[in-house]
């Protein structure tokens, strides 16, 4: 992939959004925070970015707020192999290569991280009706809709296969051979793809009791297969193991703003007054990374949903992680879902 590192250089009084989104349309990972003589005054990460909106930072607030003002950075005498030792010694994917204090460059282990393989169990659901999309699904199951010029989950798989996965589990219910028959054993893909078949509907996290016994020992990622998204599917792995965690929910910032001015008081004494504020939650984006700990112990055919799974060890005091997700996502449950979603589908670059 060409890239120019330019192109995710930002001055400090930039909002964090405007961050967020060099950051997901450039796929550097960094942004770089520069004055106007540029010199390097800080640099941005995906991970800079989650841990800001854990704390409760605002999407509106300046990105300087949330730098690191102490990154690691190379010299523009030091030479490229040698960059990429120390980016391989610290763990880290860019740096920025600096004369004096000035940048000039960015070094960056993308190229050499695309080309890792991963053998861990990938599980898509794909047994959903599609209710709220007929006529759409009266003979077409709702992943296998086309968005852009193939269907749903062929594009979820393939953003899966470019990251390096190729061992693939898939839940069907409703109509499954439009499913098996598009895609059989996956060896078109140069994959392998298991079916598990629900009789009949076991929640969002039932389908974990019929994975088959060889499914491997390893952390499985689990998705829904009506999911458009740009997620980095090797990051979340990557923070999971990395935190030792027994499982890890993807979730989603969600802004809701009350319509009307909200009065706090004290009895009859008004204390404070806010006028249509907006509150921030933390929803469930329906992308899981769970040990084998887990999804081992799902009996077969239990009617089960992950929030309900992964509340039982969240009560046993199980590490049970959140991973912020700042990239494109749409669950694509209503037609004008559908429709934004044909939109969106070649300016995200997965068309």
């Amino acid at each position: 992939m060409s890239y120019d590192w330019r192109n995710v250089v930002v001055a400090p009084s930039v909002s964090v959004k405007e961050a967020l989104q060099r950051l997901d349309k450039e796929g550097l990972r960094i942004v770089l925070v520069c004055d106007d003589s540029m010199k390097l005054l800080g640099i941005v990460t995906d991970g800079d970015i989650r841990r800001a909106l854990l704390k409760g930072v605002g999407l509106e607030n300046e990105v300087e707020t949330i730098m690191n003002t102490s990154p690691t950075t190379v010299a523009n005498s030091l030479s490229r192999k040698d960059a990429i030792a120390l980016m391989q010694s610290k763990s880290i994917l860019a740096v920025p290569v600096l004369d004096e204090e000035k940048l000039v460059g960015l070094q960056t282990l993308q190229q050499a991280k695309s080309t890792q393989e991963y053998e861990n169990p990938v599980f898509i659901m794909a047994g959903g009706f599609g209710t709220r999309l007929r006529p759409l699904t009266d003979d077409t199951p709702k992943p296998m809709l086309k968005v852009g010029e193939r269907p749903i989950l062929e594009t979820l798989l393939l953003n899966f296969i470019k990251s390096g996965f190729s061992n693939f589990y898939i839940s069907t219910h409703y109509l499954p051979d439009v499913i098996k028959n598009y895609f059989g054993d996956g060896s078109q893909w140069n994959i392998n793809i298991t079916y598990v078949h629900e009789e009949s509907p076991l929640g969002t996290g039932g389908a974990l009791g019929l994975l088959p016994d060889s499914t491997p020992e390893l952390p499985l990622i689990m998705v829904n297969g009506d999911v458009l998204t740009t997620v980095d599917f090797e990051r979340v792995l990557d923070f999971h193991t990395t935190n030792n965690a027994l499982a890890t929910m993807c979730v989603r910032e969600y802004d809701y703003q009350v319509p009307y001015g909200v009065i706090v008081g004290d009895g009859e004494r008004i204390v404070s007054m806010e006028e249509k504020p907006v509150q921030r939650f933390f929803v469930n984006a329906g992308i899981y990374v769970i040990e084998p700990k887990v999804f081992r112990r799902v009996e077969k055919n239990l009617r089960i949903d992950m929030p309900t799974l992964l509340q039982s060890y969240i009560d046993k005091n199980e590490d049970v992680l959140m991973f912020p997700i700042h990239e494109y996502w749409l669950d694509i449950g209503r037609m004008d879902e559908f429709n934004r979603a044909q939109e969106d589908i070649y300016t995200l670059g997965l068309g």
